[in-house]
């Protein structure tokens, strides 16, 4: 039986004492993105790979740690850049895959804003979850989390 599918939208904000400049070399540049996007406890990263221009690709390919409950089953997100406004926006639509599965789809953008002498970023997620998927609750946890790892890249 197939189960509707859930729709969500959150906005989560940060504000950095960086330029929009420096916030946005945090996205553009592939190791600092993989540190940041891709490392990370509860999961073995098994690759990363980043072509960052629109209609570039990026791809994260996981397995699930012990800790979790699904322990060694692959998790895969594979997006493709919509658009890219230097220090101003990165937008990316992307797929989640659990094992064998399509769990959910999203686009997430992320608006970059002169605050005074620092950035203010705005990440706009918009997602589709499919049966069995990780729902807009932990979605949210999950780039919360990914925001704490981006501030402290940037030295915040």
């Amino acid at each position: 039986m197939t189960v509707p599918a859930v729709h969500d939208t959150f906005v989560l904000e940060r504000s950095y004492r960086k330029t929009p400049a420096a916030v946005f070399a945090a996205f553009a540049d592939p190791a600092r993105k993989r540190r940041w996007y891709a490392e990370g406890e509860g999961h073995d990263l098994d690759g990363f790979e980043m072509e960052f221009r629109v209609g570039g690709i990026e791809r994260a390919a996981y397995r699930m740690g012990e800790a979790t409950p699904f322990p060694g089953t692959p998790l895969v997100a594979e997006g493709h850049y919509e658009d890219i406004v230097d220090n101003a926006r990165v937008v990316i639509s992307s797929t989640m895959s659990l094992g064998e599965r399509r769990i959910s789809t999203a686009i997430a953008t992320f608006e970059l804003f002169a605050e005074g002498e620092g950035t203010r970023l705005v990440l706009t997620h918009q997602a589709v979850f499919y049966e069995g998927a990780d729902g807009p609750a932990m979605r949210r946890g999950g780039w919360e989390k990914l925001l704490d790892q981006f501030t402290a890249e940037l030295g915040e």
